[in-house]
């Protein structure tokens, strides 16, 4: 295995005791220079996992195992049905499997107590109806994932300043989401997501609800905002055009993955 932390002026360095501290992921390399291959660990990792319901005569999820890196631009497809919900259940720590493993930047999601406390310091969440909190305009709407994190006051102002700024929506902020379009709501999502600068987007159906002039917009700001902060963008949808913009597809059946590609 190779150390990606120690490099001598380019070259690798092998180590041969490398402690892994029981962190399980699938065989997954990168090849390097001159045939050299070392193991990168993902920053997603799933093991085996099944999701059953009804007291096992549903399964949701039939043995994923699936690994995704960190800055990588996945999208997931598959009909209704197919378990893809589900999987992106998973992916944010908003469920646990019946069986197998699931690793978040080698954090064991099994094992971990406080499920919330992953996803707030390392995933943003963009959903098909935004889930804006109407009352609230839309500077303490992005401000809200920032509340539990200790920040001082001056600096989650700065923060989603910076962020409603990134989408475009500086002139809208103190707007209430009533005042908004479709669009600029989704937008308003998808700031509050970057907002904790997590590791991780996860978008469900993000352009669902959204003409299709307009759900082009809201695709090319989180392809944009993906790129500029190297953030592991995560899309589950039905549309295949949609699907293949991401730089990898992931189509799931009857709760399998089916086919797992890069699109290039």
């Amino acid at each position: 295995m190779v150390d990606k932390n120690h490099v001598d002026d380019g070259e690798l360095i092998y180590v041969d005791d490398v402690n892994d501290d029981g962190y399980i992921y699938n065989d997954t390399y990168v090849e390097g220079d001159d045939d050299d291959y070392y193991y990168e660990d993902p920053l997603i990792s799933l093991f085996d996992v099944v999701k059953e319901y009804d007291k096992g005569m549903v399964k949701a999820l039939n043995g994923i195992n699936l690994d995704i890196f960190e800055g990588e631009f996945v999208s997931i497809i598959g009909p209704s049905g197919s378990g893809k919900s589900t999987l992106l259940n998973m992916l944010g720590a908003l469920d646990t499997p019946t069986m197998g493993k699931i690793f978040i930047d080698g954090i064991d999601l099994v094992k971990e107590k406080d499920l919330s406390q992953s996803r707030q310091e390392k995933i943003g969440f963009v959903f098909q109806l935004h889930n804006l909190i109407p009352n609230l305009s839309v500077f303490d709407n992005v401000q809200i994932p920032l509340l539990p994190t200790g920040m001082s006051n001056k600096e989650m102002k700065e923060r989603a300043s910076e962020i409603i700024r990134a989408v475009g929506l500086e002139d809208k902020k103190k707007q209430r989401p009533n005042k908004l379009s479709g669009g600029q709501r989704q937008r308003v999502a998808i700031a509050r997501a970057l907002v904790n600068n997590p590791s991780i987007i996860l978008a469900d159906e993000p352009t669902g609800s959204l003409d299709s002039k307009t759900g082009e917009m809201v695709l090319d700001l989180l392809m944009e905002m993906h790129e500029r902060y190297n953030v592991t963008l995560i899309i589950v949808t039905h549309d295949n055009d949609v699907a293949a913009l991401a730089e990898r597809t992931i189509k799931i059946k009857d709760g399998q993955i089916i086919e797992d590609r890069y699109n290039y």
